[in-house]
């Protein structure tokens, strides 16, 4: 009875080893994959929550994203808040374009963080955004623009 005690502890054990390194080889992969991303501007966030001024923290369905690709910013992001002049002439609801960039600035405070800031002119407005993105995957974006409230929202990369 010990012996089989003692053989599936030792089986028990050696299973956990075996997910520890897994899992940290899995962690190198995101880092490296998330690096790469940011130095070759091509990131793709997909969106899970927002969190706005007047409302607080919403969930948001999975088909949200912003994506950089080279010089050009798509973003796909609902807007809930209070907007100070309505657009004429435009359809769009959120935060729905696709248009070059500017201002773009590219900051490591961290080991582990790129803070990536840039603005964006289109028709309705002039947007100016700050991504966080972590090397775990995780990033956080924040909108500011001249008639909008502030809004932010949190997702994960996507490779």
């Amino acid at each position: 009875m010990k012996k089989l005690l003692l053989i599936v502890m030792v089986c028990l054990l050696a299973f956990g080893c075996v997910t520890q390194q897994e899992r940290q080889q899995r962690q190198a992969q995101v880092r490296a994959a998330v690096q790469e991303a940011v130095a070759q501007r091509h990131l793709c966030i997909e969106v899970n929550t927002m969190s706005t001024q007047r409302y607080g923290t919403r969930h948001v369905t999975p088909d949200f994203f912003l994506k950089l690709r080279g010089d050009t910013l798509q973003s796909y992001l609902p807007y809930l808040g209070q907007a100070y002049q309505a657009p004429m002439m435009s359809p769009s609801q959120g935060l729905n374009f696709e248009e070059p960039y500017s201002d773009y600035v590219e900051r490591h405070p961290k080991s582990d963080v790129s803070v990536l800031e840039l603005s964006v002119r289109t028709r309705e407005d002039l947007y100016h955004y700050v991504i966080e993105v972590y090397t775990s995957g995780r990033a956080f974006i924040h909108v500011r623009s001249q008639h909008r409230d502030p809004i932010s929202f949190s997702g994960d990369c996507a490779f």
